[in-house]
């Protein structure tokens, strides 16, 4: 059955300056230079230099048939532009980033030829047949970044027989895998960990002693050891302390992510970082800028200016006169909406970060992390009168440089705590005390969360347990059984 009905729906709508201002707005200094570049390459109407006065807007002399229908598509919905794993999810008490945030790195990077690259390079020097080359390309195409393959051998040749029609076994991978895992870096096309280490613990001179117990360490008590329980792997195996110690050292060596250490000329090369604003303090105060580099000023091209209104007063053939003037007002309105939109970039960016000086600027005096207070994304909004979302796409890979050194902005935000006196100090302080704590512990004997909450208790920091431990895993610090050393 057929059924009619009005229903009204609120929509946002983002001109496309306000798209492009969102686009740039997350871009940090190195790549909005390249941005600007590719926008001048690809836009005659957009020039280099000072501006000479704002190019007038049509005066309508002639309005041509479907400037109307043109001014709709220029707008859109916030769902045309933002596809559903963009929008970030924010926590205001308990996280001030999204999940995206995690995926993203601090440090842009570019390498060289690839990792997979490297082994089928190595590959190709093998004698195998045509088969077996095929089935180590396919291989090689499931090892992961780290140096692992983690697909099971029994998927793999469902995998071929279904996506390639290629009939094989399992036995015959294996021994294809085989070949793989004698290539370098030791440790490539490994399993599990197990396997990884004794793989590179086979290419070493088992004359050694402690490189021989190493070996027998992994390959049978391998569960024992990962767990730290030293004293069941000393009596089960008759050795003693010593001789322990010496092969854990010679394990210690090892790569648990062999994909990790790939070495030049194919590593990949860490750029350095760009300060996105610079800092400067003295006795009458603050300055704070951004870093302008390379940027240059942009203006609008004059002769598009003049070909606008040439065209504009040009009576002849309609349609061509209605074409070229649609062509050059898109070119000057694309133009005009780029420079607004790095305008727009460079207001927010100092408003942000402004506000984020102004509430933490006891810290900036001296870079005392005791003196950072307590500050999440909907602090920083308050103040600007700026979206959280706005604010955190600023926070995301942007950097400042101080007298003290250079900090991602995401450093100055932490959630808060109160101490037995009923002051608030932020959690960076709690982190940083347990990281003092587990750096100065025995490591015979390592403190438990128990412990560790117990001082942070008797230092007035009322805290649970469970909190403690959700710090410790923040600062990436394992339990106390894992840290434990002999």
């Amino acid at each position: 059955m057929l059924k009619q009905k009005l229903q009204q729906k609120l929509l946002q709508k983002l001109s496309p300056q306000q798209i492009q201002m969102i686009k740039l707005l997350e871009v940090p200094t190195l790549q909005i230079e390249q941005r600007i570049k590719k926008e001048l390459e690809e836009n005659p109407a957009l020039e280099e230099g000072p501006e000479e006065g704002e190019v007038p807007e049509e005066d309508n002399e002639e309005e041509f048939e479907g400037d109307d229908k043109d001014k709709d598509q220029d707008e859109f919905t916030l769902d045309d532009y933002i596809e559903e794993d963009d929008i970030p999810e924010y926590r205001l008490q308990a996280n001030n980033y999204s999940k995206d945030d995690e995926k993203r790195t601090e440090i842009p990077f570019s390498g060289g030829s690839s990792f997979h690259e490297y082994i089928e390079s190595q590959l190709g020097l093998r004698e195998l047949d045509d088969k077996q080359k095929i089935l180590g390309e396919y291989i090689i195409g499931n090892i992961d970044e780290d140096g692992y393959l983690r697909r099971e051998i029994i998927n793999i040749v469902d995998d071929l027989a279904f996506l390639q029609n290629i009939q094989t076994t399992e036995k015959e991978l294996e021994e294809v895998l085989s070949v793989i895992q004698d290539l370098e870096p030791a440790g490539v096309g490994a399993r599990t960990l197990r396997e990884c280490l004794l793989l590179q613990l086979e290419k070493k001179d088992h004359s050694q002693p402690a490189l021989k117990l190493a070996y027998s360490i992994i390959d049978q008590y391998f569960e024992e050891f990962s767990k730290r329980h030293y004293d069941k792997v000393i009596a089960r195996m008759g050795i003693s302390e010593s001789d322990l110690k010496s092969a854990i050292e010679e394990i210690l060596k090892l790569n648990p992510k062999p994909g990790g250490a790939f070495s030049d000329p194919f590593s990949k090369i860490v750029q350095p970082i760009i300060p996105d604003f610079i800092l400067e303090h003295s006795e009458d105060g603050f300055d704070l800028h951004l870093n302008s580099r390379n940027l240059p000023e942009l203006r609008l091209s004059s002769a598009y200016s003049e070909m606008l209104q040439s065209y504009s007063r040009d009576k002849g053939n309609k349609k061509e006169m209605k074409d070229a003037v649609m062509f050059v007002k898109q070119k000057i309105d694309s133009a005009r909406w780029f420079i607004d939109a790095i305008k727009q970039r460079q207001n927010t960016l100092l408003l942000t970060m402004n506000a984020i000086l102004e509430y933490q600027q006891e810290y900036f005096i001296d870079g005392d992390e005791t003196k950072l207070k307590p500050m999440i994304l909907k602090d920083v909004a308050e103040m600007t009168g700026l979206d959280i979302s706005t604010i955190s796409r600023v926070a995301n890979s942007k950097y400042i440089q101080t007298h003290f050194g250079i900090f991602p902005l995401k450093f100055f935000f932490s959630e808060g705590l109160q101490t037995d006196s009923g002051e608030e100090v932020s959690t960076r302080e709690i982190k940083r005390i347990l990281q003092d704590c587990i750096d100065n512990e025995v490591k015979r004997r390592p403190l438990t969360d128990e412990r560790l909450t117990d001082i942070l208790q008797e230092k007035g920091y009322q805290i649970a347990r469970r909190t403690v431990a959700k710090y410790r895993e923040q600062l990436n610090i394992p339990v106390a059984r894992l840290r434990r050393e002999i």
